[in-house]
């Protein structure tokens, strides 16, 4: 199995079902807030809070090495500037491995900007940054990572906007060593969140409200230095159906080149001032 290969380093189970299903009630936590986060309908949903004195968050109760994370969110209306929404998988430590949403607020009318960032090994600087085509406060809407030892593809409604690609043959790092949690906050930091800081958050407007709901982890999951998966996701069908094997079909590259050109605001790959310093190496590589 291609598993020993690509790990070599933790022993591996196969089971029925796995970090599957989504209740915050049993897969998550609160990890901060002091109350502000908030479990509601039985379990199906959380809310976090900000307000002048705080902001909130929760983690998952599993890590996870590799695996399909969704996440239904429905973000702060109205005038949001200075909030930041989070949605992300991380390791701990100073050569952390991570995987980034973050949905930066805005002045009322405004777009919001949906952040991406990877980290592998505690490099990051490898930010893309869009607009939405859709308000994303007015209903829910669909955030996933799709995470396995070949590929990074973030995804927006089951449309994917990036791909960030394993190129480790080529020096470049890529997450797939480290457990890793998934973590949502809502917190303040109108230092630098909108427009460069320029605009501050309005707490006449507070308590700001985040809501996440339909959390699934299609993942393999980390517990006594064992990782389960569930049955069959190893499993070479000639297929990308499962997360495991899957990449971008050309439909699907299309549909993410096409967001990039209509969408992105920001590529580290095509900053001057990055550029300047030399460019990075995944970024001349497709």
């Amino acid at each position: 199995m291609r598993m020993a290969v690509a790990l070599g380093i933790v022993a591996v189970a196969c089971l029925a079902t796995v970090a599957q299903g989504g209740n915050f009630l049993q897969d998550a936590e609160m990890s901060w807030g002091d109350g502000r986060g908030k479990v509601v309908d039985g379990g199906r949903g959380l809310d976090l809070t900000l307000d002048k004195g705080s902001g909130s968050g929760f983690q998952s109760k599993s890590e996870y090495l590799f695996g399909k994370i969704d996440m239904q969110i429905k973000l702060v209306p109205g005038n949001s500037a200075g909030t930041v929404t989070t949605f992300y998988l991380s390791s701990q430590g100073s050569a952390h491995d991570e995987i980034d949403f973050e949905f930066l607020g805005n002045e009322t009318g405004q777009p919001y900007t949906l952040h991406t960032n990877v980290f592998a090994q505690g490099q990051g600087k490898r930010e893309q940054q869009f607009r939405l085509w859709f308000d994303p406060t007015k209903a829910f809407h669909t955030y996933s990572i799709v995470w396995n030892p070949q590929h990074v593809i973030f995804a927006v409604d089951g449309t994917p906007i990036r791909d960030f690609k394993n190129h480790e043959a080529r020096g470049v790092s890529f997450p797939k060593t480290q457990p890793m949690r998934l973590y949502a906050s809502l917190w303040n930091a109108d230092d630098w969140a909108t427009q460069g800081g320029r605009v501050k958050t309005d707490w006449t407007k507070a308590p700001f409200v985040a809501s996440f709901r339909s959390f699934n982890a299609d993942a393999c999951v980390m517990s006594g230095g064992a990782q389960r998966c569930p049955a069959g996701t190893m499993e070479a069908t000639g297929t990308s159906s499962s997360w495991w094997n899957q990449e971008l079909s050309d439909m699907s590259y299309r549909r993410m080149r096409w967001v990039q050109r209509k969408f992105m605001i920001y590529n580290y790959c095509t900053d001057p001032k990055r550029v300047a310093e030399g460019v990075p190496a995944e970024c001349k590589l497709r």
